[in-house]
C-alpha cells in the first residue's frame, strides 16, 4: 500500500510547493499582456510586478499549472480573494481603480495559457 501512498503524496506536495511555478519562463510570462489597452494598463501598473517573478510565489501570468487549483475554486471566490487581500497578496491586488469586472478580466488573463500563433 505504501507504494501508492508515496507517490499521491508527492503529485500532492508537487501540487501545493508549485503554487507559484509555471512551465513558462519568467520572460515569457512577462512577455503576455492584454489585447485590451485598457486592461493592460491596469496588468501592467497593478499585477505584472508580483505575477511574472516566481520569488513572489504569485501564480505565474499563463500559467495553467499554478492556476488552475485556483480556477477550480471558482471565480467568485477569486474575486473575494482579490478584493480582500489573499496571503502576500494585499487587498484589491493593489489596484484601488479595479471595478469588480476588471479584476474578473485581469484574473481570467492571468489564468489562461499563451495559445499557440496560427501558422
Amino acid at each position: 500500500m505504501n507504494q501508492f501512498i508515496a507517490p499521491a503524496l508527492a503529485a500532492l506536495c508537487l501540487a501545493g510547493c508549485g503554487a507559484g511555478s509555471s512551465s513558462l519562463t519568467p520572460a515569457q510570462s512577462r512577455a503576455l499582456t492584454p489585447a485590451d489597452p485598457d486592461l493592460a494598463a491596469l496588468y501592467t501598473a497593478s499585477c505584472k510586478a508580483c505575477h511574472t517573478v516566481p520569488a513572489s510565489r504569485a501564480p505565474m501570468t499563463g500559467s495553467a499549472r499554478a492556476w488552475g487549483v485556483r480556477m477550480n475554486k471558482g471565480m467568485d471566490r477569486l474575486l473575494e480573494n482579490t478584493i480582500s487581500g489573499y496571503k502576500g497578496m494585499p487587498p484589491m491586488g493593489l489596484c484601488s481603480d479595479c471595478s469588480e469586472s476588471d479584476l474578473r478580466d485581469l484574473i481570467s488573463f492571468m489564468a489562461t495559457p499563451p495559445q499557440p500563433a496560427d501558422s
